[in-house]
């Protein structure tokens, strides 16, 4: 089976998004949030969309999302 045109898409890196020093969106802040308590973290605040993106990769990582 071939992979989805999304699998084989290369991501920009958060720092080259156009929008990425907007505040982050409704559903990062949630996310990040769930992801926080997981952790025994306080979530993070005030980020940018970019910033919101790298603290999600990261929790997900030391949380095994």
């Amino acid at each position: 089976m071939q992979g989805s045109a999304d699998s084989n898409r290369q991501e920009r890196p958060t720092g080259e998004w156009v929008t990425g020093d907007e505040p982050m969106t409704g559903p990062q802040a949630s996310y990040l949030e769930t992801l926080a308590q997981r952790a025994g973290e306080e979530p993070p605040a005030d980020l940018t969309k970019s910033q919101a993106s790298r603290a999600i990769d990261d929790l997900q990582k030391r949380t095994q999302e």
